[in-house]
């Protein structure tokens, strides 16, 4: 073994030796980007136990569930993540045809009319928290006491942009134990156009309330300001109300246990007001939204 200058005989490496390489690393992660039902299973959920297994199948290597999530997260940069939903009636290519050609088309046309915005849509916030990771000491369950009634909170929102472009803000208005139907949305497109007179061009998706509904045909047949346009079908990603939405209920209401339907009533308004005092984020939701503006 050949001496160093200072006459230091140099260690070797410390560490075990690595049983999977850097190549064979590599053409794991292919494997797992074909996605789980690709490799037999009944779902598309990655789990260390399955990953264990694909690993076992491919290159003959034996590891603990529990190691394989360090294993991903330290040498591939993989981690946890709460997969999304989307139908499987979605057409992705119509739906960015009609961002770029129907979005533009809408806006244009509104600013011609010097007509405000309104991206709208209805959702509903229930007694039952949608629950989330927590810390907690490991081993120990964490429990969360609440109510096991059905108990809802029904909403009609939207958000919208002034003729120019330059401001954005944020309507709702709650229901309290009902749903929604043709009746509420006529009056809050009421209290929507009695808060901002004028012309309007109102965005929403395709639903049995906005179309079929009698009511809503007959008010709007009364009130030519205001121009109705669709979303393309199974695309809440492209309405910047169902950003507040989400932000609101996986965000910042998230692991949320009311007592009753008043303290749920309570955090609702809280947190639709911040949101509708908060033009930044207003802002982002459109823009994430794929709205082609340049917003202050």
């Amino acid at each position: 073994m050949a001496h160093q200058p200072n006459g230091l005989v140099p260690r070797p490496p410390s560490g075990a030796r690595r049983r999977l390489s850097d190549s064979q690393l590599s053409h794991l992660e292919k494997l797992l980007l074909q996605g789980a039902t690709a490799h037999g299973y009944p779902n598309q959920l990655w789990t260390s136990g399955r990953v264990a297994q694909l690993i076992e199948r491919h290159f003959g290597v034996e590891y603990h569930p529990d190691y394989v999530r360090q294993l991903l997260r330290r040498r591939l940069n993989w981690t946890s993540h709460q997969p999304q939903i989307r139908a499987l009636e979605r057409n992705d290519k119509e739906i960015e045809r009609w961002k770029g050609d129907e979005f533009p088309r809408i806006l244009r046309e509104a600013w011609q009319r010097k007509a405000h915005v309104a991206f709208l849509d209805e959702s509903g916030f229930l007694l039952t928290p949608l629950v989330r990771r927590t810390l907690a000491p490991r081993g120990e369950r964490v429990f969360m006491p609440c109510s096991a009634k059905h108990d809802r909170i029904s909403t009609i929102g939207c958000v919208t942009l002034s003729p120019q472009a330059l401001r954005v803000g944020f309507y709702f208005q709650l229901l309290l134990s009902r749903n929604v139907h043709g009746q509420e949305i006529v009056e809050f497109l009421q209290y929507l156009t009695g808060q901002v007179p004028g012309e309007w061009t109102i965005v929403w998706d395709r639903s049995r309330i906005h179309h079929r509904s009698c009511v809503v045909r007959e008010w709007l047949s009364k009130h030519p300001q205001i121009v109705v346009e669709d979303f393309p079908p199974y695309a809440p990603d492209a309405n910047p109300e169902e950003w507040v939405w989400s932000w609101a209920k996986y965000g910042k209401m998230c692991n949320l246990c009311p007592a009753d339907l008043d303290e749920l009533y309570d955090y609702v308004v809280e947190t639709l007001i911040d949101i509708k005092h908060d033009h930044h984020m207003l802002a982002s939701f459109v823009m994430n939204a794929g709205v082609p503006l340049c917003l202050n």
